[in-house]
């Protein structure tokens, strides 16, 4: 097993990093919100869009215990976060230089 980890083992997330992840997560939500009322012009949708990311990867790396898994795992979600962004990338360039 990886990481020295027996069959059948779980990790036990402490109810604290559960209530500091959720904080964090409703500090990104109100800065979220308060760039959408700000106007950045073009870059608004890129400020919002990595925003979303960096609460997307704090809700999958512990509370869906993605931090636990093996690196092949974690190579694959990366591979189709990497594939998403190239298409999200594509088409925002498409649009920016019409």
């Amino acid at each position: 097993m990886e990481g020295g980890q027996r069959e059948g083992e779980t990790h036990i997330v402490s109810y604290t990093t559960f209530a500091a992840v959720w904080i964090v997560l409703l500090v990104l939500l109100a800065v979220t919100i308060a760039v959408a009322k700000v106007n950045f012009t073009r870059f608004s949708v890129l400020i919002n869009l990595a925003i979303a990311s960096l609460k997307a990867g704090l809700v999958v790396t512990f509370f869906m215990h993605l931090k636990y898994e093996g690196k092949f795992l974690k190579g694959l979600l990366f591979l189709a976060i990497a594939t998403l962004t190239a298409i999200i990338a594509l088409t925002f360039s498409d649009v920016w230089y019409r």
